[in-house]
């Protein structure tokens, strides 16, 4: 008996110092990877201590186009030196300088804790309206469109299209009406949409006009092209760099049907003779022919 209490109190003796073995190992464990991650942390905010800042000023809230700007929907952060957008605000008293004749509004809708940048708002004094919207160079002109021609009324502010003309020549062909349809214009920029030449329209809109910014050249074209026949909308997308090339597609082009080679002219052989009398009776006699 006093045997097998022995052997008992060894074995838990045992097994009482291997826990605590183990637990000390655990315990040394957790403290060096603990220690570690407390080393990692103090590199990166000394990293991030480093990294020299700007103050930029950025919207307060989200700001819709044609809003007024104020003093209140605005705030400075400090910004990465190297990663400030082009343009950007970094002084209250440029975007809102005391000789200003008027007020500031908003060119293109913002999101809450977006940079200020010039292109996103007018000048002091200027309204938000298309004038502000035209380059240099260039004129409004308004498109009539459908919910076909207008692209089913997804078309925005700011989005590029290609304009196609349809309408006759004035020659007919076999089968059809002898009307074409060719590419007469590319990449044109859109800078309304009916009324709305913000960009932050929600849903599809039916348009029933859509004014676009062309070249005085350009405008004479379409004008012409509006008034002779149908104009049809193509949206082009947004990463699409390619140079559209000149296309043309008429109702034998549509059907692939080719025009027929015109018939070879038979020519006629020439034949010479000559008269000959003999008595009362002519007789003919053919002979070489010669220039």
């Amino acid at each position: 008996m006093r045997a097998v209490f022995g052997l008992v109190l060894i074995l838990g003796v045992a097994l009482a110092g291997g826990a605590v073995y183990m637990a000390r190992d655990y315990i040394s464990q957790y403290q060096a990877q603990l220690a570690q991650e407390r080393k990692a942390a103090q590199d990166a905010l000394a990293n991030v201590s480093s990294v020299a800042t700007v103050g930029v000023i950025v919207s307060n809230r989200a700001l819709k186009y044609g809003e007024r700007l104020t003093s209140e929907d605005v705030r400075i952060v400090n910004w990465p030196e190297d990663a400030i957008p082009e343009g950007s605000f970094l002084d209250m008293a440029v975007l809102f300088p005391e000789n200003a004749k008027g007020d500031r509004y908003i060119q293109r809708a913002m999101e809450k804790d977006e940079a200020l940048m010039a292109v996103k708002v007018t000048n002091p004094g200027e309204a938000a309206g298309l004038t502000s919207r035209i380059e240099k160079g260039k004129r409004a002109f308004a498109i009539s469109v459908d919910v076909a021609s207008g692209v089913s009324g997804f078309l925005r502010p700011g989005d590029n299209v290609d304009v196609y003309w349809t309408g006759s020549l004035g020659r007919a062909i076999e089968g059809g009406s002898g009307e074409i349809t060719r590419l007469i214009q590319t990449s044109i920029e859109l800078i309304a949409v009916d009324q709305t030449a913000g960009s932050d329209i929600t849903g599809a809109t039916i348009a029933r006009t859509v004014t676009v910014a062309a070249t005085p050249e350009q405008i004479a074209a379409l004008a012409q092209a509006q008034n002779t026949g149908r104009l049809s909308l193509a949206l082009v997308g947004v990463q699409d760099d390619t140079v559209a090339s000149a296309v043309e597609v008429d109702q034998r082009k549509l059907l692939g049907i080719k025009e027929a080679a015109p018939a070879p002219v038979k020519v006629e052989e020439e034949v010479c003779t000559v008269n000959t009398r003999r008595g009362a009776e002519i007789v003919k006699t053919v002979i070489p022919c010669t220039n």
